[in-house]
């Protein structure tokens, strides 16, 4: 179904290093980048362009608007949100959405890939200690920072600062001109190797559903789209909030099947059971 096909890779920012051997490898396909594609319209982690839609709209139409421009009918592009971990407190964490189209067989497969593992922070910068302190804690300078006057301030904003030299000289100037200085970790990908590592899993996860195909129909992208709570405690049997089984579905004959104790677990234990550990 893929051999051989052109495959377009949707980004400004080189996204296609982790992307490209991972589909070429594993469909056979041929991986290229549109020249002069300004995938920043969707959306930058600087605020520039604010990202209208959810991330999942948002891919959708970055995906469709470069496979449109560019004449192709085979594309895959990603969207990144960066911010508090939905369920761990405290925790910043990195939302990777990749999407793969196919026209020409009606086909759309979405992966996703929340991790824990990014250097996402920001603050506000006063002395020269406090800049040092910062940059070895994002990774700098092997991790890119970007410099502003404050927050959300677009009017001073330097990004892609990789170098110490580039670094003192923008804080010093920012703050000579604007009184206050705030730093924050450059997300786009080709500043941010961290970034770069969770995209590729969501490649490899995205190929793997891909690879999936429906039982009934053979359609690619047999994929989860339920969780079944109710993984019985070990000591009352009693349901627990814990994963009980996976309902995998087909969007093309919408064929369904339950995987049970996906997690290979049949019991879980009393500590997360709300009757014996209330």
């Amino acid at each position: 179904m893929f051999k051989d096909r052109k495959l377009l890779i949707a980004t400004k920012h080189h996204k296609e290093q982790v992307i490209a051997p991972i589909f070429e490898k594993g469909l056979g396909v041929h991986c290229f980048v549109p020249d002069n594609y300004d995938s920043d319209i969707f959306g930058t982690f600087s605020g520039e362009v604010e990202r209208k839609n959810t991330a999942v709209e948002t891919v959708r139409a970055k995906c469709l608007a470069a496979m449109e421009e560019f004449d192709c009918d085979l594309g895959i592009a990603s969207e990144g949100s960066f911010g508090s971990h939905p369920s761990i407190f405290f925790a910043q964490a990195d939302d990777e959405f990749l999407i793969f189209i196919d026209k020409k067989n009606d086909l759309e497969i979405i992966a996703r890939e929340l991790s824990l593992e990014t250097n996402f922070y920001g603050a506000a910068i006063s002395t020269k200690e406090m800049l040092i302190d910062f940059a070895g804690r994002v990774q700098f300078p092997s991790h890119a920072i970007i410099l502003r006057s404050k927050p959300d301030d677009l009017t001073a904003i330097i990004k892609g600062i990789t170098t110490t030299s580039h670094l003192e000289e923008s804080f010093e100037h920012l703050r000579s001109v604007y009184g206050s200085v705030y730093a924050e970790t450059d997300m786009r990908a080709l500043y941010n190797p961290t970034r770069m590592g969770v995209i590729k899993i969501a490649a490899k996860k995205l190929l793997e559903t891909i690879k999936t195909t429906c039982p009934s129909c053979k359609t690619p992208g047999f994929c989860v789209t339920d969780v079944v709570q109710g993984l019985p405690c070990s000591w009352c049997s009693a349901p627990t909030r814990s994963t009980l089984s996976f309902i995998y579905s087909c969007k093309k004959c919408s064929f369904s099947a339950e995987k049970m104790h996906p997690h290979q677990k049949i019991t879980e234990e009393p500590g997360f059971c709300d009757f014996c550990n209330p």
